[in-house]
């Protein structure tokens, strides 16, 4: 009997449901169908929400709108199948839009479909790179991008974006250019070079989003006013056609969509184009997932699970794939889509299948409603969402905090309106690296004397505390390289030339985790210089691991009279007692 339960139970796993559910993602297994009603409310919601905004995203980036829709449908499936963040949503968004735009410019003439096939191109290198990060388990490479250089890339990213889209607001057809200057330049210079009629039916959307996603709702119906741009689109749309405005008064729109699916698309397979794109892919690649993946961090507390980055890596490359073979554009993770998808009651990336599905079915139906929709309006959407990324907070919190950052965070705010978004983010990389080097270079050096009563060892400069005159103590703060060694080589002998009377040196490596080759040679160096002058050199609180590395490189032979204490204080209590030392002296 007990072999026939198991020959049951092995038929039932290889049976064609049980494999399904062996392949199905692993929060479909364990779907809940309490959560139905929140997740399909939720698709439906970031649904509404997404045909302005795609649409909106698409002219930002230079493409057409069905660019957009398309972008909302399959990308987004791809990523709820694979991603590990339950409501991350993931679409067109402002920023990478942005640099599309800047990346394609050079290249094509918006709207053209040299300047389409190059998008697709785009789209394919940053889901390669992605992938492929995501394949090798290099997620890690996000914290290159630093918190500093993120927020100030996306504020100064923020501002080009609404400045560029001033000319769009007011009726007139947008100027090119990813710089504040050029973007400077092409606004109109008097309010008669503004049609009326466009004008104030840009103004009158963004005023109409700003006050709908203010209305005072009740907490379970809030996440309803974010279809505050749907509802402003709309009737900015009914305006055009029962006036006739784009007839009567010139009011520029969108123009034909093209109804039904879209096709498969294939992008250009040429190597000197993929060499001029990939500097950009890069970036795009890059800044797409960190802003993606800090958006699945903030919201992991109020979720099930952690984003994993190495796995976003790759649902994020498989998206973009999708994108590049479906007539998209690159897309990742977006604020304002996904704080929607959470607030309106999503607990599982059903939503996003939802949401890519009632997508999927507007573009095989409703393309023809969205030919008259005005371009101004359109515009108002792209403001309204990217004057919540200008980020004062986070420069007064990091000016506080840590001056460094807060300059990490001017430059690459200022890089990215002055040298355009790539160059700008990549200055921004540029400076975080060098913030690091810089210190690591200079490493933390403190002077230690023992707190009265206790066996505790401070910095002299933080605390009253007792020093022994012939032992000069000194705790390094950061593992010992060659970048590094020469500044504590001189800052050693700085310190034993103001004091004539120490006879020992005593380094105190509770916080070296690790100590390299060409440190050690010249941390010996080190050890014989002072003890040709007459000091013995000493060592506590080595970790485990560092020990059994000079170990094994014979160091503790070659202190010479030295040794290695388990602790600062049996350490200082050993040298107390020997002939050179002297009685302690607060």
């Amino acid at each position: 009997m007990g072999e026939g339960r198991g020959a049951g139970a092995g038929d039932h796993g290889r049976s064609p449901a049980g494999r399904l559910r062996r392949l199905a993602p692993p929060w479909l297994r364990d779907y809940r169908r309490a959560a139905l009603p929140g997740d399909l409310a939720a698709g439906a919601v970031v649904a509404a929400l997404l045909i302005p905004q795609s649409m909106a995203y698409a002219q930002l980036a230079g493409l057409p709108p069905q660019a957009g829709l398309y972008a909302s449908i399959l990308p987004v499936a791809l990523y709820a199948l694979l991603g590990s963040s339950p409501t991350l949503a993931v679409g067109p968004v402002a920023m990478v839009s942005l640099m599309v735009a800047a990346a394609l410019g050079p290249l094509a003439a918006a709207g053209s479909a040299d300047y389409a096939a190059l998008a697709l191109t785009l789209a394919l290198l940053v889901g390669l790179l992605q992938a492929a990060l995501g394949l090798l388990r290099l997620g890690g490479l996000v914290h290159l991008l630093s918190h500093a250089v993120i927020a100030g890339f996306t504020s100064g990213a923020a501002l080009l974006i609404a400045v560029g889209q001033l000319r769009p607001l007011l009726g007139l057809k947008g100027a090119g250019g990813d710089r504040l200057p050029q973007l400077l330049a092409g606004l109109p210079t008097g309010f008669g070079q503004v049609p009326a009629a466009g004008a104030a039916l840009g103004l009158t959307t963004l005023v109409a989003i700003l006050v709908l996603e203010r209305l005072p709702l009740p907490p379970r119906l809030a996440a309803w006013r974010k279809l505050g741009p749907l509802a402003a689109v709309g009737l900015a749309t009914l305006a055009v056609v029962l006036g006739d405005l784009d007839g009567v008064a010139r009011v520029l729109v969108v123009g034909t969509v093209p109804a039904g699916l879209p096709k498969v698309t294939w992008p250009t397979w040429d190597a000197g184009l993929w060499r001029a794109l990939a500097a950009p892919a890069v970036v795009i690649g890059l800044a797409g997932f960190a802003e993606s993946y800090a958006m699945a961090q903030a919201l992991a507390g109020r979720s099930r699970g952690r984003p994993r980055p190495d796995r976003e890596l790759l649902a994020l490359g498989a998206a973009n794939l999708g994108a590049a073979f479906s007539g998209a554009f690159p897309v990742t993770g977006g604020f304002s889509r996904t704080m929607v998808n959470q607030g309106a009651g999503a607990t599982s990336p059903l939503a996003s299948l939802v949401s890519a599905g009632l997508m999927a079915l507007s573009v095989a139906w409703l393309t023809p409603y969205l030919a008259r929709v005005p371009q101004a309006a359109l515009a108002a959407v792209i403001l309204a969402a990217v004057l919540r990324l200008l980020d004062a907070a986070t420069f007064r919190r990091l000016w506080a905090y840590d001056r460094a950052e807060a300059a990490l965070m001017l430059l690459a705010f200022g890089g990215v309106l002055l040298l355009g978004v790539e160059r700008g983010l990549l200055a921004g990389l540029a400076a975080t690296v060098g913030l690091h080097l810089w210190r690591a270079a200079q490493p933390h050096v403190a002077v230690l004397g023992r707190v009265p009563g206790t066996e505790h060892y401070r910095n002299v400069l933080r605390h009253r505390v007792l020093t022994q005159p012939a032992v000069l103590a000194l705790r390094v703060d950061e593992s010992l390289s060659s970048l590094n060694i020469g500044f504590l080589r001189d800052r050693v002998q700085r310190e034993v030339a103001a004091r004539p009377e120490a006879r020992h040196l005593l380094l105190v490596c509770s916080a070296v985790n690790g100590i390299e080759g060409g440190a050690l040679v010249e941390l010996e160096a080190l050890v014989a210089d002072l003890r040709a002058a007459g000091m013995t050199t000493h060592l506590a609180e080595v970790k485990g691991p560092v020990q059994d590395r000079l170990d094994r490189a014979g160091f503790p032979g070659r202190l010479a009279g030295g040794r290695i204490f388990l602790s600062t204080h049996e350490a200082m209590r050993h040298l107390e007692s020997t002939p050179a030392g002297l009685p302690l002296t607060a």
